[in-house]
């Protein structure tokens, strides 16, 4: 029979704590070798290309530019009170500008009272356009 000098149980924590020494010294290797290491030098030299681009102005001088209509001016609604006949009247109108919205209204033969910009959108955009109304059914 053998004589074993180191007991299992010291066999062992031996054998733990060299893994660990080595995973230590390991892990110190790789930790340096990434802290410590520098980015490779690049030239500093200055790189400009220069793009190619054309621009042709003969464009201008041809038919279909000449002959390009100006959009026309957008037309802005206008809500109005006004009397006819002395007989109030409500309403809206689009026109360019106010002052052209009270000359349209003027021509109609209307005496205007109030002339504003009409607000877009609604109050509660939830609520239907038109409200169907049920009618009882006559037996």
């Amino acid at each position: 029979m053998a004589v074993v000098f180191i007991s299992p149980k010291q066999r062992q924590r031996m054998f733990f704590t060299g893994i660990t020494v080595v995973f230590l010294l390991f892990l110190l290797a790789v930790s340096l070798g990434v802290f410590l290491s520098k980015p490779k030098e690049i030239s500093q030299s200055l790189v400009f290309n220069k793009p190619k681009v054309n621009i042709n102005m003969d464009v201008f001088d041809s038919d279909q530019f000449a002959n390009l209509q100006p959009f026309t001016e957008m037309k802005t609604l206008y809500s109005y009170k006004a009397t006819k006949d002395r007989k109030p009247k409500e309403g809206f109108i689009t026109s360019i500008s106010k002052e052209q919205a009270r000359t349209d209204l003027e021509s109609q033969g209307l005496t205007v009272t109030e002339l504003k910009e009409a607000e877009i959108g609604r109050d509660n955009p939830f609520i239907p356009y038109y409200k169907s109304v049920a009618t009882p059914l006559k037996k």
